[in-house]
């Protein structure tokens, strides 16, 4: 890297995103992701965790063989076996990354690894080793970096650059540090340790205080050229930093951080409604940069200053981060060309079979709903974007009637065959789920279930997200429809098909 000032962005939505309880992703739904993060522009994806399943592998696999860009990373931890298997996966991507990783913490040294320091120096120089002989671009990332001690940091880290690693992150595992400190510490590092020149410092912070963006712009001006996020900011427990909050604020104060970042930023929104789809993890109405009110001014003083000037209240445009405004009034007269156009402005390339489905659901919806909104039209490409399911809702008959016995017919294709499935309930919700929980074995716990409205008014799209466990797996249906509880099953329904394929098991 000959810019001192550009920033490397490495996501890793699809590893430590894919973590948060609930945000599995199915393969199709994490190469959509990855080609998306292509598009936007990020350096580097973490695509996943190789030894993690055989599933990881194979998606991180599938990736590293589709990107023509885009550096794509597998984790490993400090074992031959981990790094091997990080290293069948990736080896085929045009530029392949192993980023092995080993706990330096006191805490973690003694109660986690039950090593000792010199032990673990000893690991590190072996692991790195091992992966530099397989592949030339190695990270190496001290766990629990921001709680171990200065010199024995020190320490391994010279031994991480010298055994072959060209990237070094010193992650805040535990969210636990503040913006002062962490960029002290890249500081303290990059003068401290003898060879620190001949890498690229990196962040990772997670957001248990709420201090993520705060912490990696601090490590930044630390030192630090390389930023560890997610679209989101999703990732266990609180998250990790979000990667449209970091972009855009490098990109906004550009005045007092003179850095730069290869992202495209105008595809941020985009991003954002994709991860959400497969997720089923909606962002906060409140959300910086991509939540639904970042750009809303209720306040008559706002609106007012925003009619005379919009730097008044908006620090940035809506069409940096992808919201373009259009003239065009969708409705169910709106005819094929006009849709694609909208489609377009609205950030969405669709293939000619995506296009059709989403255009012909489109129609439908306006044939039920008089103002069809931006969300309307993202909702249903993100519907019509999903993995092919092994059964579907198509139709569905709810009785909800006071001293009369709730219950729900619906009628199912599945397998390609048309069949019809009935149950009583509490209400029609309930009965909907335990007539398509009859259609396979077991009994899967219901975690979650969400509803809210796409858009305003009492004819609003109503998503639904239902969060399914079973034997800690945990799956996230997603659907959206103008009625309440036809959305409710046909989310469920999605729920089941991810769990079928993770089971593997025929119907009944």
């Amino acid at each position: 890297m000959t810019d001192k000032n550009r920033i490397i962005i490495f996501d890793t939505t699809l590893r430590d995103g894919e973590q948060s309880p609930g945000a599995s992703m199915t393969l199709n739904e994490k190469i959509r992701v990855a080609e998306m993060l292509e598009t936007l522009g990020v350096d580097v994806i973490e695509a996943g965790f190789a030894i993690a399943s055989n599933g990881d592998f194979n998606a991180i696999s599938q990736v590293s063989k589709l990107l023509k860009k885009t550096s794509v990373c597998s984790l490993a931890r400090a074992s031959h076996k981990d790094i091997k298997r990080a290293w069948e996966a990736i080896q085929h991507a045009v530029k392949p990354r192993i980023h092995t990783f080993i706990a330096t913490s006191p805490l973690h040294m003694e109660y986690k690894l039950n090593m000792p320091p010199e032990t673990v120096l000893e690991k590190i120089a072996d692991s790195v080793s091992y992966a530099r002989n397989l592949c030339d671009d190695v990270e190496w990332s001290c766990e629990d970096g921001t709680r171990s001690k200065l010199e024995f940091l020190y320490r391994a880290i010279e031994i991480a650059i010298k055994s072959g690693a060209s990237t070094i992150n010193v992650p805040d595992t535990v969210g636990y540090t503040t913006p002062e400190e962490y960029k002290a510490l890249l500081e303290n590092i990059i003068q401290n340790v003898p060879n620190s020149d001949q890498a690229i410092f990196s962040s990772h912070c997670h957001n248990d205080l709420g201090l993520a963006v705060a912490n990696s712009l601090a490590a930044v001006e630390g030192g630090a050229r390389q930023v560890e996020c997610t679209v989101n900011g999703i990732g266990e427990r609180a998250g990790n930093a979000a990667l449209e909050e970091i972009v855009m604020a490098l990109r906004t104060r550009s005045d007092v951080m003179p850095y730069t970042t290869g992202v495209t930023s105008e595809y941020l929104t985009q991003a954002s409604h994709l991860v959400t789809s497969v997720t089923g993890l909606a962002v906060q109405n409140n959300k910086a940069i991509v939540g639904k009110n970042a750009f809303a001014h209720e306040s008559g003083i706002h609106q007012d200053g925003m009619l005379k000037h919009s730097e008044t209240y908006e620090i940035m445009t809506p069409a940096s981060v992808g919201l373009k405004k259009t003239n065009l009034v969708m409705g169910k007269h709106s005819g094929r060309h006009a849709f694609m156009e909208k489609l377009k402005e609205l950030g969405f390339d669709l293939a000619d079979n995506e296009f059709t489905a989403a255009f012909n659901s489109f129609k439908n919806l306006a044939d039920v709903k008089k103002d069809i909104y931006d969300e309307d039209l993202i909702s249903i490409v993100g519907g019509n974007m999903k993995d092919s399911d092994y059964f579907k809702v198509v139709g569905w008959d709810f009785i909800c009637k006071k001293n009369i016995q709730n219950s729900a017919t619906l009628n199912m294709i599945i397998d390609g065959e048309e069949k019809q499935v009935f149950s009583e309930g509490n209400g029609p919700v309930d009965a909907a789920f335990k007539a398509l929980i009859s259609l396979v074995e077991g009994a899967p716990i219901l975690q979650l279930y969400q509803v809210h409205a796409v858009t305003e008014g009492t004819d609003a799209q109503a998503e639904v997200t239902v969060r399914l466990e079973e034997n800690g797996e945990i799956v996230t249906g997603h659907a959206a429809d103008v009625d309440t509880l036809a959305a409710s099953a046909k989310a469920y329904a999605n729920a089941l098909n991810k769990l079928l394929m993770q089971r593997e098991k025929k119907f009944l």
